[in-house]
C-alpha cells in the first residue's frame, strides 16, 4: 500500500513537472511570436513610408505637380536638416519650434487627461453625475476648438496658457467620451459576484469599473494626443512667436512650401513618437491584458 501511493505522488510529481515544463515552452513560444509579429510591422510601416516618399519623388520629378505647390522630399528634408542651424526666414532654430509645440501640446494634453479621465468615469458608473453632467457635456462637445479662441483670449490673454487652453478643448473631449464608454462596457457578470461577496459600490468601482475602463481610458488617450498635435497649429496663431505651427505660418507668408512641408512632417514624427509613448505607457499598465495573436 505505502509502495502504491509512493508510485502515485512520483506519477503525480512527473506531471507537475510536465506541466510547469510545458507552460514554459507556451511562454517561449508566445514570447516569440510577439518578437516576430512586432518584426514584420515594423518592416510593412518602414515600406510604406518608403512607398509614399517614392511616389513623393516620382510626382514632382516628372512634374506632375507644380514644384511651387509640391515640394520635393529631398528638398524637405534638407529644410528641416539646415533649421537646425538657421534661424531664417520665421526667427527660430527647428529645436526651438519643437520645444515651444511640444510645452503647449503636453500641458494641454495633460489638463485635460486630468480633468476628463475622472469626469468619465464618475459620468459612466454614477447615475448622478450621469444626469447631472452629461447635458452640459453634449451642448459643449459638439463646439469645435477654434470656436473657443475669442473666450481664451478674454480670460488668458495671450501666451502658453491660451494655446494651451486651445489643445485642453481639442483634446478634452475624446478622453471624456472614451473613458465614459470604458466604464460603462464593464461587464455585469463581475459586478453581480463582487455584490454576492459584500463589496460596496464604490469599491466595485475602483476594483472592477476602473481596471475594466482602463483599454478604452488609453483608446482616448491616444485619440486625444492626436487631436493636440492637429490642433497645434491653430492654438499658435495667438501672437506665438515659436513654435511649429508658427513656422507653417510664417512659409505661407514667405511662400517657403519647403518650410510649410517640414512644419507637417514634423508635427507627424512627433505625434507618432506621443502615441508611441502612451502605447509603452500602456503596455506597463495593461500587463494583465491577454496578447493579441491575430494576424
Amino acid at each position: 500500500m505505502k509502495r502504491k501511493r509512493t508510485c502515485i505522488e512520483f506519477r503525480e510529481a512527473i506531471m507537475t513537472n510536465d506541466s510547469e515544463l510545458l507552460r514554459q515552452q507556451a511562454r517561449q513560444q508566445e514570447l516569440k511570436y510577439i518578437k516576430n509579429n512586432k518584426r514584420k510591422m515594423m518592416i510593412f510601416s518602414i515600406l510604406s513610408i518608403t512607398a509614399l516618399l517614392l511616389i513623393w519623388h516620382f510626382v514632382v520629378t516628372f512634374r506632375l505637380v507644380n514644384t511651387r505647390f509640391l515640394e520635393s522630399p529631398v528638398t524637405v528634408i534638407n529644410t528641416i536638416i539646415t533649421k537646425f542651424t538657421d534661424i531664417n526666414p520665421d526667427g527660430g532654430y527647428l529645436h526651438q519650434h519643437i520645444i515651444e509645440s511640444a510645452k503647449v501640446v503636453w500641458v494641454g494634453f495633460l489638463v485635460g487627461s486630468l480633468v476628463g479621465i475622472p469626469l468619465g468615469l464618475f459620468m459612466g458608473w454614477y447615475r448622478i453625475f450621469d444626469h447631472l453632467i452629461r447635458p452640459l457635456f453634449e451642448m459643449v462637445r459638439p463646439i469645435p476648438a477654434l470656436a473657443w479662441i475669442p473666450i481664451v483670449l478674454l480670460f488668458l490673454g495671450i501666451g502658453v496658457a491660451a494655446r494651451s487652453a486651445i489643445i485642453f478643448f481639442g483634446s478634452f473631449v475624446g478622453i471624456v467620451l472614451n473613458t465614459y464608454v470604458g466604464v460603462r462596457q464593464t461587464n455585469q457578470v463581475l459586478i453581480n459576484v463582487a455584490k454576492t461577496c459584500g463589496a460596496s459600490n464604490f469599491e466595485i468601482f475602483y476594483k472592477i469599473g476602473i481596471p475594466s475602463a482602463m483599454p478604452m481610458i488609453f483608446t482616448g488617450l491616444k485619440t486625444a494626443m492626436g487631436a493636440a498635435w492637429a490642433t497645434v497649429v491653430a492654438a499658435e496663431m495667438l501672437s506665438a512667436s515659436k513654435g511649429l505651427g508658427y513656422m507653417i505660418q510664417m512659409g505661407r507668408m514667405y511662400g517657403e512650401v519647403s518650410l510649410i512641408l517640414a512644419g507637417i512632417i514634423v508635427i507627424g514624427i512627433f505625434g507618432l513618437i506621443s502615441s508611441w509613448m502612451i502605447g509603452c505607457l500602456e503596455d506597463i499598465v495593461l500587463k494583465w491584458r491577454p496578447k493579441n495573436h491575430e494576424n
